[in-house]
């Protein structure tokens, strides 16, 4: 009789872990999509390898939140957003910032990576 009721209860508190388990998943997955939606901001992603960037020309929008990011595929390399006072590198890949001024902004790569460095440029379009 006593197997019984320890198996009884070894199945209950199984069932109850899983609740509490299941439920701790479905809470955070609430709360990720509500931050997504919440947090619904352009992205601007530069991606930089070997003396070049991987768009000529980047285009934002003015007057809404902009999460600019650097990735590295290829090289060591670090940017500045000419008259905007951005910067990014290895250490600090990104920014969140609001454009404020429409206008054409040059994005240079700012530390020295070789032959090419010279001509890493790219233009950024804040529309």
């Amino acid at each position: 009789m006593q197997k019984w009721i320890f198996f009884v209860l070894f199945i209950l508190a199984g069932a109850l872990g899983l609740g509490v388990l299941f439920q701790d998943i479905s809470n955070r997955q609430e709360a990720k999509e509500a931050d997504a939606a919440s947090s619904k901001i352009q992205q601007l992603k530069i991606v930089a390898s070997n003396w070049q960037f991987d768009q000529a020309d980047f285009t934002v929008k003015s007057g809404e939140p902009t999460k600019v990011s650097l990735s590295l595929k290829e090289g060591v390399h670090a940017i500045e957003i000419q008259g905007l006072g951005i910067k990014l590198d290895k250490e600090n890949p990104s920014k969140e910032i609001t454009f404020d001024k429409p206008g054409t902004y040059e994005i240079d790569c700012v530390l020295p990576c070789g032959e090419g460095h010279a001509k890493m440029k790219s233009k950024l379009v804040v529309q």
